[in-house]
């Protein structure tokens, strides 16, 4: 899987570069700054991009709008975002891009935990979702009107659907049988009017649903 790595902090790039070089992945460029990402994905053409959402000259959501930008530009590109704090907006702005996957937001934190990080790191270029417990537990943690019907149980297998885990994943965290986090997500899909189609990812919506209405 080709990587692009776009982080301001060279220890913490090069970092990233060694770790997922020892883990098979080919880190094609590492870049300090959203002009150079934007660049090196267009000639590179990665499979996903890990961006920094503060990034130079302004240190404010360089990279966050670049990611914007590359998710609209070159959508065959995953993007997976870091930041050393929750930001709420700018999680719920990059997710509301998330309709076909291959969408992630990690904690900085995160990235010292070398299995965690590259599990998510591979989900996400294999066009999945991965958002870090940290971000769920302060984006869901607000008020959730649409969500009140859901039951606690429901609500705590969306928690595990925002971090990307699969149905079994959610069913190993909760202990749980497969077929019963299945007849839980089909409940909360149902309570959410989140019919299934041929183009929207109904996993990514109601995780969408979640964030939106914890943030207004």
């Amino acid at each position: 899987m080709r990587v692009v790595i776009a982080e301001d902090l060279a220890l913490l790039r090069e970092g990233m570069t060694r770790l997922l070089a020892e883990n098979g992945f080919e880190v094609v460029a590492a870049v300090e700054d959203a002009d150079a990402l934007v660049h090196a994905v267009r000639r590179e053409t990665p499979d996903i991009a890990i961006v920094d959402i503060r990034l130079p000259p302004g240190f404010r959501d360089e990279g966050l709008r670049a990611a914007l930008e590359l998710r609209r530009t070159a959508p065959g590109t995953a993007i997976l975002v870091v930041s050393q704090y929750v930001e709420h907006s700018y999680a719920a702005e990059l997710l509301a891009e998330a309709g076909g996957g291959g969408i992630g937001y990690l904690l900085k934190d995160r990235v010292l935990d070398v299995a965690d990080f590259v599990d998510a790191v591979q989900r996400v270029g294999a066009g999945g979702t991965a958002l870090d417990p940290g971000v769920v537990a302060q984006l869901l943690g607000g008020r959730s009107r649409p969500l009140d019907q859901l039951t606690q149980r429901e609500r705590e297998v969306l928690a595990l659907m925002a971090e990307g885990r699969s149905n079994a994943a959610i069913a190993a965290t909760l202990v749980l049988t497969v077929g019963a986090v299945e007849k839980h997500v089909a409940s909360i899909f149902q309570k959410l009017r989140l019919p299934q189609t041929s183009t929207d990812h109904r996993r990514v919506l109601a995780v969408l649903e979640y964030l939106r209405d914890s943030v207004t």
